[in-house]
């Protein structure tokens, strides 16, 4: 691998020109493709094989008018103080509201409150369903604006008015406060670590022309392809992420092979040749980790995984290509001033055959890197049962990790959906905002109204169900549905047990009139969902862990090594669930950061960033280890390879995982509960992966182990293949630029030894 990829970057260091137009014209095309494509519609949830979806594509069948309706918004009144919202002057403002609606072009209908019986008990809230003939996305503004200057009419006669429902549902707006303040801080970080503003820029630009590209054919696709905001929101996330630390890698190790004083080709095939062949690894486990999601069975996780491989895919090609390109139109620029000064006489001794000298500072006095390692050498084992007990405590949290989907109450008190969903449970019940939907499949029924009376008994005599509507049928009467509402919020765990009361009392009926009863809703699909995510979270754990443990042993060759590397994966995963447990379930430090209303995590959220953090796990894995086993193979004792390891690594390392949080961090900002939860997620488990286990924990037991830690039995060591990431059949001569003016000699590999 580092072979043919030191020919990768050679080539695009010789043909950078080329290169840059390539890569201009796919940013031009991708960014062309999403300015003309059109917007893609937010989809809901769905979870084949579930009962829920079942139910709901039978009514699909049986229901086809149902589909031809878009968009569904709730005005919600509620009286001043003391008076109802029944009385004359409040109903005749409420009627003139809705009939303000009546010329919109998209509205479909909007019900009365007053003949439908949508008013509390008390009297003093109502709602209106208003209906529209095309989805969120599709409305326009002039039709949005309708819905609130009706809502204004009502206030400005006194009623307190909000609105909920999907009308007012939009994309999450990109480029707010926190996601640059997120970029500034990874640029300054760039900027410390290479002490050059032209490679922390290269390294920068990089990674945006490979997110502008990621982005741009993530929006083309969005329509045909059924693609949401939160998809390009993570293939944003991921790229910009990645793409630095891809680019970062590459880059700290041109600038080793120049202060060397290798020849600027010969450095650029060096770098992509090594740092490269890690880079193309690392990326090739978070792209592998990704795609995996589509076992879960889920097409939204589907899709969110493959837009976020299909970045991080983009971000390797970009760091393979477009980074050794520009490193021939930069020059020396890149380079610090320093290195700068002292590279004629290192290009000297290169040339003339002699041991390279380091500088004085680089001599006597090592670094934090080196230092720190020095420190672990010395006390490993205390540092190993600090750092392992710190984790396993902030994990002890997820041992409480309860699963669910956000709706409107997970929303900030300052929206008017949040404020609907609270006036509907104050004056309807909690339940009413999550209400069930039993679905009676007839077809074999001999007598319907008998089935579903008896249908309608069972439901309503469960404990916990506040009220059972009247069965609505379809025009074939083979069908009907019944609205079943909870005494609990949608979200609680007594609306979970419910749900499961209810599938344990219909079977009975089914037997009995031979008809077929489903339970669904959004409420019912999310607890579906739930529970399907839980089910497959530790299996879906254990094909990673294993995948780790056997890339690792093909990489690494040896056999403890990836069982470490497995164990520090399953402790910063462990420890990122117990912050968000902490944080979403509890409300430890929420204020900081926007949330207002506990509740479960993301039902999404652990398989989804176990998927993420493995791949990003490896990457901090395979750049401290190869120099590390890249130095034990040369020769080095176990400990002289673990200073090697920090002081080539240790700080590009550090800078990669601060620039990483940085970006993360970014996004909790966002108002969008899968946006925000992902982002605390993500941003913990890098913090811990990278500071907690590689810095510490992994030094810790490759000390202890010693020679032990690269043992790898005869019989594998036969059978595996040699990927040779270390770069060990580069460690020759340089060839001289002007030699290699032609195609042909870039084939030709030089020989001997440095």
């Amino acid at each position: 691998m580092a072979t043919f990829l030191y020919r990768i970057g050679r080539w695009a260091f010789r043909r950078r020109r080329l290169v840059g137009g390539l890569w201009l014209g796919v940013l031009v095309l991708a960014v062309g493709a999403a300015a003309l494509a059109p917007a893609g519609e937010e989809e809901d949830l769905a979870m084949p094989g579930t009962e829920s979806q079942k139910a709901f594509d039978l009514l699909d069948e049986r229901f086809p008018q149902s589909n031809s309706q878009g968009a569904e918004a709730r005005l919600v009144f509620q009286a001043p103080d003391g008076r109802r919202v029944t009385a004359r002057e409040n109903k005749a403002a409420v009627e003139d509201a809705l009939g303000s609606l009546d010329a919109g072009a998209q509205v479909a209908s909007a019900t009365d409150p007053y003949t439908t019986g949508a008013v509390s008990k008390d009297g003093t809230i109502a709602y209106s369903t208003i209906t529209y003939t095309a989805d969120a996305v599709d409305l326009t503004a002039s039709t949005k604006s309708a819905l609130e200057h009706a809502a204004s009419r009502a206030r400005d006669a006194g009623l307190t008015v909000e609105i909920g429902g999907s009308a007012l549902d939009a994309e999450e707006a990109l480029g707010g406060t926190t996601e640059i303040i997120g970029v500034a801080v990874a640029a300054v970080v760039l900027v410390l670590a290479l002490g050059s503003l032209v490679a922390a820029g290269l390294s920068l630009l990089t990674a945006f022309v490979g997110v502008a590209i990621a982005f741009g054919l993530v929006s083309a696709l969005a329509a045909p392809l059924g693609l949401t905001s939160t998809v390009a929101i993570l293939a944003l996330m991921l790229g910009l992420a990645v793409g630095i630390d891809y680019a970062l890698f590459i880059t700290s190790r041109f600038r080793d092979e120049r202060a060397r004083g290798s020849e600027p080709e010969e450095a650029a095939g060096r770098a992509v040749g090594t740092a490269g062949s890690a880079v193309v690894f690392a990326g090739a486990t978070v792209v592998i980790a990704l795609v995996g999601l589509g076992v879960v069975g889920i097409p939204e996780l589907t899709k969110m995984g493959m837009g976020g491989a299909g970045a991080v895919a983009l971000a390797v090609l970009v760091a393979l290509t477009l980074v050794p390109a520009l490193f021939g139109f930069s020059g020396h620029r890149v380079l610090s001033r320093a290195v700068r000064k002292n590279l004629p006489q290192r290009s000297e001794n290169l040339r003339q055959g002699s041991e390279i000298r380091r500088s004085g500072s680089e001599a006597t006095r090592p670094g934090l890197g080196s230092r720190w390692a020095g420190f672990v050498l010395r006390r490993p084992v205390a540092v190993l049962m600090i750092a392992g007990l710190g984790l396993g405590a902030v994990a002890l949290p997820a041992l409480s990790l309860e699963l669910g989907l956000p709706g409107d109450e997970s929303k900030s008190v300052e929206t008017t959906q949040r404020r609907a969903y609270d006036l509907l449970s104050e004056g309807f019940g909690p339940g009413f905002n999550g209400p069930l939907t039993v679905v009676v499949d007839m077809s074999e029924s001999a007598d319907t109204r008998a089935t579903t009376d008896l249908v309608a008994r069972t439901v309503r005599a469960v404990d916990g169900v506040a009220s059972v509507g009247d069965p609505v049928l379809n025009r074939t009467e083979d069908t009907a549905v019944l609205t079943a509402v909870p005494k609990t919020a949608p979200n609680s765990g007594e609306t979970k047990d419910l749900v499961h009361a209810i599938r344990d009392a219909v079977p009975g009926v089914e037997a009995a009139t031979g008809a077929g009863i489903l339970v669904t809703g959004t409420t019912a699909l999310n607890i579906d969902i739930s529970e399907a995510m839980s089910d497959a979270l530790v299996p879906y754990l254990s094909v990673v862990i294993g995948l780790a443990v056997l890339l690792l042993t093909v990489v690494f060759r040896s056999v403890l090594v990836p069982v470490k590397a497995a164990l520090g994966f399953l402790l910063s995963v462990g420890a990122a669930f117990g912050v968000l447990v902490a944080v979403f379930q509890w409300g430890w430090a929420a204020d900081l950061i926007g949330i207002e209303q506990t509740g479960p995590v993301m039902s999404l959220m652990p398989i989804l960033i176990i998927g993420i953090v493995f791949g990003l796990a490896m990457d901090y894995e395979v750049f401290l280890l190869t120099r590390m086993r890249e130095a034990y193979v040369h020769g080095a004792s176990p400990g002289e390879a673990i200073v090697s390891g920090f002081r080539h690594s240790g700080r590009v390392v550090a800078a990669a995982a601060i620039i990483m949080i940085s970006v993360f961090t970014g996004f909790i900002g966002m108002n969008n509960p899968t946006i925000q939860t992902m982002g605390v997620g993500l941003a913990a488990a890098v913090a811990f992966d990278a500071f907690v286990v590689r810095m510490a924990i992994a030094p810790a037991v490759l000390a202890l182990l010693g020679h032990r830690a690269w043992w790898l039995p005869r019989i594998l060591n036969r059978v595996l293949p040699n990927v040779d990431i270390e770069g060990e059949a580069l460690n020759r001569p340089p060839v001289p630029a002007h030699a290699d003016e032609s195609d042909a000699a870039v084939r030709r590999l030089p020989v001997g030894r440095d």
